[in-house]
């Protein structure tokens, strides 16, 4: 009879042979002419062929086995597609979630919170507290924020920094643009910006051109909270007669500067650029402004240049503008060598670029913090400017660098598809001076947040998710 014999040489190659065994039973033997095919125990020797010999010995011829080999193949590519697709679900599990890692769950928890506490109620009152709001407003102060991630005093805050009266009017402190300095009821000071353009009107020009926009501070606040940064002072849109609420309690440096343009009230100031023949005017005596609440004294500020700054002078560059690996030497320098400064630096940079800021030359910390303190988002005017601009080079210090905080990254994806301009309207629904912004400024938010997330991506591609997403969650107690 026949007989079929794997014959197993190396991996992925066999011999299949068949075997003539010596049998009494002649029905056997016809069964076998000279050549055929050997089958045994259901299976085949698909080409292999077996010769009888004389005398009864058997002869062998064998060959590779086609079908063993092709199975082989087929599991290995089978193998490797399973691979490249575990390899595809990692990397979207880095870039487009990883919502099964607890700090994902943490910051997908607390995304939840901010919605919650998005809208603010308009007239709002603390009712349960003998505390006046500035007291209330100045606990919040920490190394890490200005205000907590829960605030539910802050409708109230807000609604009398909008509201409370002015009793002392004075030229704004040291800067380039006009502003004035207020005392309101209770001795708070706060900082008063007035109203240079139109919600429509499109500054053209470098980034950092034109006037200093009032509505922009009020936007910079709120997307600060939708981001959970939590490190811009609280602002508010305000309505002020000049003649009744400014005139009567103005110094006599803030009162030199009042003048009549037709029926409108009208003042410039003191600053580098105020000039007498550009002055910002009220509608009849009313004219509208933002009121950023002044950090308490308690936190002296320190200003430090920004390493990203800009020379301000055509045809001279910063280095960061021509050396694309001026990262590398932020690094070796105090305080970007340690602790949380440079991460913060890459924040304030995906902050700017949403908003268009590229006016941030300088900012500011708290004194004496070891380079532990935030980063705070002072000064943010010179922003809505053109939404059709979107001035990349704002991004350096994150593309540069390729570093940015997890939970930015979670943040930033959270609010893809529109739920960032969706925010913002809901978030600046509150303020008195609403619409804060132009419908092509919040379109603007939403296309420039793709090309920050675009950017991290291509840094991850890069430098890995290891290098390229850092963990870095600080929490300082507070004094």
């Amino acid at each position: 009879m026949l007989v079929p014999i794997i014959l197993k040489l190396e991996p992925g190659l066999a011999l299949c042979v068949a075997v003539k065994k010596r049998s009494a039973s002649p029905a056997l033997k016809k069964s076998a002419p000279g050549w055929g095919e050997a089958t045994g125990g259901g299976g085949r020797c698909d080409a292999q062929r077996v010769k009888r010999g004389r005398g009864g010995h058997t002869e062998i011829q064998a060959g590779v086995v086609g079908e063993a080999v092709k199975m082989k193949l087929k599991q290995r590519v089978v193998v490797l597609f399973a691979v490249v697709l575990l390899l595809a679900l990692a990397k979207l599990f880095l870039l487009d979630g990883g919502e099964g890692s607890a700090a994902s769950r943490r910051d997908l928890r607390d995304f939840r919170k901010m919605e919650a506490g998005l809208s603010l109620s308009r007239g709002a009152r603390l009712t349960h507290t003998l505390q006046s709001p500035w007291e209330v407003a100045s606990q919040w102060v920490g190394p890490r924020e200005v205000y907590p991630e829960e605030t539910p005093e802050l409708a109230a805050v807000l609604t009398s920094l909008g509201t409370a009266r002015v009793e002392r009017a004075d030229v704004g402190y040291k800067g380039t643009q006009l502003k004035a300095l207020l005392v309101l009821d209770g001795g708070q000071k706060v900082v008063f910006k007035p109203k240079r353009y139109s919600r429509d009107y499109v500054v053209e020009g470098e980034p950092y051109a034109g006037y200093d926009r009032h509505n922009a501070e009020v936007a910079a606040f709120h997307l600060d909270r939708i981001l959970g940064f939590r490190r811009a002072p609280l602002v508010v849109g305000r309505f002020v007669n000049l003649r009744t609420e400014f005139k009567p309690v103005a110094t006599d440096q803030l009162l030199s500067t009042f003048l009549m343009q037709g029926n409108n009230s009208c003042f410039y100031g003191k600053c580098y650029y105020c000039r007498e023949s550009e002055p910002a005017c009220a509608e009849g005596d009313m004219m509208e402004g933002s009121i950023t609440l002044w950090l308490p004294d308690v936190w002296p500020l320190q200003k430090h240049r920004h390493p990203w700054g800009r020379t301000y002078r055509e045809g001279k560059l910063a280095r960061w503008e021509y050396d694309e690996s001026y990262c590398e030497a932020v690094k070796k320098m105090s305080p970007y060598d340690a602790g949380p400064r440079l991460l913060d630096v890459i924040d304030t940079a995906i902050f700017d670029y949403l908003i268009g800021n590229a006016d941030r030359h300088h900012y500011e910390s708290f004194q004496d913090d070891g380079g532990a303190s935030m980063l705070i988002l002072l000064d943010n005017a010179k922003s809505f400017g053109n939404p059709a601009l979107d001035e990349r080079s704002i991004l350096a210090p994150l593309y540069q660098c390729c570093m940015v905080r997890v939970s930015t990254w979670n943040r930033l994806k959270l609010l893809r598809a529109g739920a960032l301009s969706s925010a913002m309207r809901q978030a600046l629904t509150f303020d008195p001076i609403n619409p804060v912004l132009a419908e092509p400024h919040l379109a603007a938010l939403d296309r420039r947040l793709s090309g920050v997330i675009e950017t991290i991506r291509q840094c991850v591609e890069s430098q890995g998710p290891d290098n390229t997403l850092i963990e870095d969650r600080i929490n300082l107690p507070h004094p």
